[in-house]
């Protein structure tokens, strides 16, 4: 049993040293994880006496 935790958190680590490594890669493999940008106007009107 303690082996299969050991090999667990071993692939736990691995995975987000993989998942930081794409995140910083990434863009130069065609991954874009910008969010697309527009602009939105909306008209507010305020009750003030």
């Amino acid at each position: 049993m303690r082996h299969i935790v050991k090999w667990l958190f071993y692939l736990i680590i691995l995975a987000f040293v993989g998942l930081v490594a794409y995140t910083y890669i990434g863009p130069f493999f065609g991954a874009d994880f910008a969010p697309d940008q527009n602009e939105s106007r909306q008209t507010v009107i305020l009750d003030a006496i």
